[in-house]
């Protein structure tokens, strides 16, 4: 039983989606069968992209996304240290050395100024690139190959400044856009604007399906390849123990993809409850001095909510409000530690405190609230109640 009175994120499941994940059960097909086809059907006509293709996390998106352009060891891929590890440790798997880039001090997002001058100097070479590797770990001849731009808590980066950066130079570009189902970008779906685009479906996603990912593209050949890649490496016409390329078991099954079918059904339903959530939280934050509410950015004209994450001001302490809401039975989270700043990420490539000031301050100064599209308008009020108390 959980100790909290209101949760941090609850699936939004109804009667539908039981039945459908039970009619599975009701079949000999758990894997590789018409459930999964039907899944990214729905994506396809979302996206309006050719191929939509079905795994089981968006890391496993993500991951083929990076194979699949090419990225590999001794190359060089810019990222932002403000997101979820994945985003970094998927360029890790393919011993490609992640180059940082800071964050937007509003959005989060990656900073597409500093983007833009990082490509430059990496692509120069020498005393210009080095101000952007890290201090060790890095190779320094490595070859820039890709751009991967997070769309932090629901909100797309600035991907018109990003892809042209990547025109520019020749860049790949893979959107993660594991936190952003169902968001616009200048009226263009999130996970459409770079070659690639990946979404994720954990508990506490706009839609799930437990555990689960699809990843997007126009691109054919790419998305042959990850077709196979997911499936063990087996191209069309292998046989089930023919192997055409080193793979990877990263197939979604039956009854993921029969949850997620019908919840795709009600993702608008779902992200207007969030906005919903979202606009009841900002009525009686507006009101807390020293908070500050999420920024929607104008090129957002579409926000898919999240998670919320609010910042506070430098002269309140962020860990102790935290504690004050747990011991009142609500849950918060800091919103991100920095992937610069993770132990592993310290240990390998040299990284220290101030090495990226906006997403240090990101992370010392973020919260996130309880959320999701099933939160009640009284348990807003219990969450903003406890933090006007905790202020004193």
């Amino acid at each position: 039983m959980s100790k909290y009175s209101i949760p941090m994120s609850s699936p939004d499941l109804t009667e539908a989606e039981r039945q459908a994940v039970a009619a599975v059960l009701r079949t000999p097909h758990l894997s590789m069968g018409t459930e999964i086809h039907a899944f990214e059907q729905t994506f396809r006509e979302l996206t309006g992209l050719p191929h939509a293709i079905g795994v089981n996390s968006g890391t496993a998106g993500l991951h083929l996304c990076v194979h699949a352009a090419g990225v590999g060891e001794g190359d060089l891929a810019l990222t932002t240290p403000f997101s979820f590890v994945a985003s970094t440790n998927v360029l890790l798997f393919e011993r490609a050395t992640p180059v940082f880039v800071d964050a937007d001090p509003q959005s989060g997002n990656i900073d597409p100024q500093h983007l833009r001058q990082a490509a430059a100097d990496l692509t120069a070479g020498g005393s210009a690139a080095q101000r952007w590797l890290p201090r060790r770990g890095a190779p320094q001849d490595g070859r820039l190959k890709a751009l991967l731009p997070v769309d932090v808590f629901g909100q797309p980066a600035d991907m018109d400044e990003i892809c042209a950066v990547a025109r520019q130079y020749d860049l790949k570009v893979i959107e993660d856009s594991c936190e952003a189902l169902g968001a616009e970008y200048k009226g263009r779906p999130a996970g459409t604007l770079g070659d690639y685009g990946v979404f994720a479906f954990y508990p506490n996603k706009q839609i799930t399906t437990a555990e689960g990912g699809v990843i997007v593209t126009g691109d054919d050949q790419a998305a042959a390849l990850m077709l196979a890649l997911r499936n063990q490496g087996r191209a069309p016409g292998d046989t089930w123990l023919q192997h055409t390329h080193l793979g990877y078991n990263y197939r979604l099954d039956e009854l993921s993809a029969a949850l997620g079918r019908v919840q795709m059904g009600r993702l608008d339903e779902m992200i207007e409850r969030r906005t919903r959530v979202a606009a009841w939280y900002e009525q009686r934050l507006i009101h807390l001095p020293g908070v500050e509410a999420p920024i929607i950015q104008p090129t957002t004209t579409r926000m898919s909510w999240f998670v919320y994450v609010v910042r506070f001001n430098p002269d309140l302490n962020r860990d102790r409000i935290a504690q004050h809401l747990e011991a009142r039975g609500i849950p918060a989270r800091p919103y991100f530690i920095p992937i610069h700043l993770q132990p592993y990420m310290v240990q390998r490539f040299g990284y220290r405190e101030g090495d990226f000031p906006v997403t240090e301050d990101l992370g010392r100064r973020g919260l996130a609230l309880p959320f999701s599209s099933v939160m009640s308008e009284a348990q807003v009020d219990i969450v903003c109640q406890a933090l006007k108390e905790s202020f004193a």
